[in-house]
């Protein structure tokens, strides 16, 4: 890949007039000038389309905005990833509320540098967390596992605001069926690299200012509260809900997954209805994997009482 591959920035807006000037101004100030921004806004009725406007009038970068679906937020981060604009050789998902770190371009661009064009990879970072007023609350969690499909089947491992990916990638995810439904484009973007045998790159360098407020579809995913929220979501049942969307989408595009990731997917598909005894025996062939002791333990837990 060049040294200097264009990055198409993949903004969904949808009435964000509250805060995304400072998002657009954080795209100003990377010290990677090489990007592009698609803008694809899902019927705002407040000030967001002015400010884009205004910002695309004050940069050199060229700016696009498009109609997004009106159907939810993932279904417009997956209309961007499909939209005849995007031009560039790298994509990067961007939330309307966020603050990116300069860096976050230049990071990922230098690692894909040593990325084949052709093999589809992915970036993704960790995060910092602020209040709604911008002031710092901490860090998003460490993962120290290897990224891989096993884990994917079972966990997303970097926020969508962190992702950037190349060509290869997109070209996978265009794969997804049109009528396709999922639990979150950023989990569903994790899967289908690692399935087809893609690259991740997990940075523990914060790339941005995540943004903790009442409007948040997904908030942080760090502390005791978000560790209660996780154990009560699979002690619920709601992950197994989640599971049922993601493995009806997977097969409906086994024919672009590896065998060996195919086999981990029909194993733990099985694991998930079989009788206790067998379905642990599964579970532990299929090697799925959560990132830290504590969330495998209570995954196992949740197998026991079929709640995956």
């Amino acid at each position: 890949m060049s040294k200097h591959p264009k990055v198409t920035i993949l903004l969904a807006a949808r009435n964000g007039a509250e805060f995304i000037r400072q998002q657009l101004e954080s795209y100003r100030a990377q010290t990677y000038p090489n990007w592009e921004l698609v803008v694809s806004d899902d019927g705002s009725t407040d000030g967001t389309l002015a400010a884009v406007d205004e910002f695309a009038e004050s940069v050199p970068q060229r700016v696009i905005v498009v109609h997004g679906p009106r159907q939810g937020f993932w279904q417009n981060f997956v209309s961007l990833v499909r939209s005849p604009e995007v031009s560039g050789d790298l994509m990067g998902y961007s939330d309307q509320d966020d603050i990116w770190f300069a860096h976050k371009l230049a990071d990922a661009a230098a690692w894909f540098e040593r990325v084949p064009e052709d093999r589809p990879a992915l970036f993704c970072t960790r995060t910092q967390l602020v209040t709604r007023q911008g002031a710092p609350m901490g860090f998003s969690r460490v993962f120290g596992r290897a990224p891989g499909f096993a884990n994917a089947l079972v966990q997303n491992l970097g926020g969508g605001n962190t992702m950037i990916f190349n060509r290869a990638a997109q070209r996978a995810l265009q794969k997804t069926p049109l009528d396709a439904a999922m639990v979150a484009h950023d989990w569903w973007t994790y899967q289908i690299i690692t399935g087809v045998g893609g690259l991740v790159h997990y940075d523990t360098r914060a790339s941005l200012a995540y943004r903790q407020h009442g409007e948040n579809v997904f908030g942080k995913n760090v502390g005791l509260q978000a560790r209660l929220t996780r154990a009560l979501g699979l002690a619920s049942g709601q992950m197994a809900g989640w599971n049922e969307i993601n493995l009806k989408l997977l097969n409906r595009v086994r024919g672009e997954l590896l065998p060996e990731n195919v086999a981990i997917l029909d194993l733990f598909a099985r694991a998930r209805t079989a009788w206790l005894p067998i379905r642990l025996w599964l579970f532990w062939r299929s090697g799925v994997y959560r990132q830290t002791v504590t969330e495998n333990l209570a995954l196992y837990l949740a197998a026991i009482f079929g709640r995956v």
